[in-house]
């Protein structure tokens, strides 16, 4: 029988640590006959759309899907040589620690080793796994959030200084939020720039985090063109939804060859950052391969720990 998987279940079973070593693992077989991703699809209903991404895992016998509109997020899973569902995993919470994660992992691999300061633009539940996770791969010294709304950035910040072991501050601006930071990070929903490229201290990463729909734009055309490194999760994916990049390749100034993704980076297939000086950017999207891979992790700790409710026929 299948488990069902609460958000609450989720929370307790599975952490940002966890889920950056889950995309660790499933990366490492990036662009071999192991993995696959189904980039996400919009299926128009009244008024919204509703989301499919889909993923296989051949080496960790899964495959499975996310779907999500309207506030309802699920992540199905499957066992490949059972044949049959494992759980049904509610996902907004999951979703928000798999955002979280990929930008940690990225972040482990481009950002300098001795990256101690972290500016934030944006206060939101994805912020708030965006700190934690990068907390997770650098000693920071340092965290710095903005946001529009003072009283957000403020309750932001009183809350995530329990959670990690440094100095948080609440920004006046964006720019006084970026400047002089070792590692930047926009998680907002904005159509327009909210970060410009001459912000960024040399030797910066950036992980461009909220916009995953070509309606939105966090980041300037400047702030892709000082990066000797453009990264995402997926370049068949970006080719849709990142926004940043397809303006910029459609006007020549960019090549879809110059945009690595994160896998490719993690193998070794493409070399890293050479330098202290460079500025590398990771524009992050969420796919499903990213979903899977840690639904794996809830599912396996959820059998452990007798979580979750069954459902479906036995032996089915």
């Amino acid at each position: 029988m299948a488990l069902y998987l609460k958000e609450e279940d989720v929370a307790k079973l599975v952490g940002v640590g966890d889920a950056i070593s889950a995309l660790e693992t499933v990366f490492a077989e990036w662009g071999t006959d192991n993995v696959f991703n189904a980039p996400r699809q919009r299926i128009k209903i009244p008024q919204r759309a509703m989301n499919l991404m889909g993923a296989s895992w051949s080496s960790g016998d899964i495959c499975g899907h996310k779907a999500y509109f309207s506030g309802c997020f699920y992540v199905s899973l499957y066992s490949i040589s059972q044949k049959r569902q494992l759980a049904q995993i509610e996902a907004n919470g999951l979703g928000a620690i798999r955002t979280g994660a990929a930008g940690g992992l990225a972040t482990k691999i481009l950002a300098r080793e001795d990256a101690t300061s972290l500016g934030v633009i944006g206060s939101g539940r994805q912020a708030w796994t965006q700190v934690l996770a990068i907390a997770e791969v650098r000693k920071l010294e340092t965290v710095r959030v903005f946001s529009r709304d003072e009283t957000k950035r403020e309750a932001f910040v009183a809350e995530i200084v329990k959670e990690i072991d440094c100095e948080v501050v609440a920004a006046k601006s964006a720019e006084a939020c970026i400047r002089d930071a070792d590692i930047a990070v926009t998680v907002t929903t904005s159509a327009e720039p909210v970060l410009f490229g001459d912000w960024l201290a040399p030797g910066t990463h950036l992980n461009a985090t909220g916009a995953n729909g070509y309606a939105r734009r966090e980041i300037d055309d400047a702030a892709v063109m000082r990066a000797s490194i453009v990264s995402t999760d997926q370049r068949q994916q970006a080719k849709v939804e990142a926004r940043e990049l397809i303006d910029l390749t459609e006007s020549g100034s960019i090549s879809w060859d110059d945009v690595v993704e994160i896998g490719a980076l993690l193998r070794g297939d493409v070399a890293g950052r050479k330098s202290e000086d460079q500025i590398t950017l990771f524009k992050s999207l969420g796919i499903a391969l990213e979903d899977i891979a840690i639904g794996k992790v809830i599912y396996e700790r959820a059998i452990a720990a007798g979580v979750g409710q069954t459902f479906g026929p036995r032996g089915a």
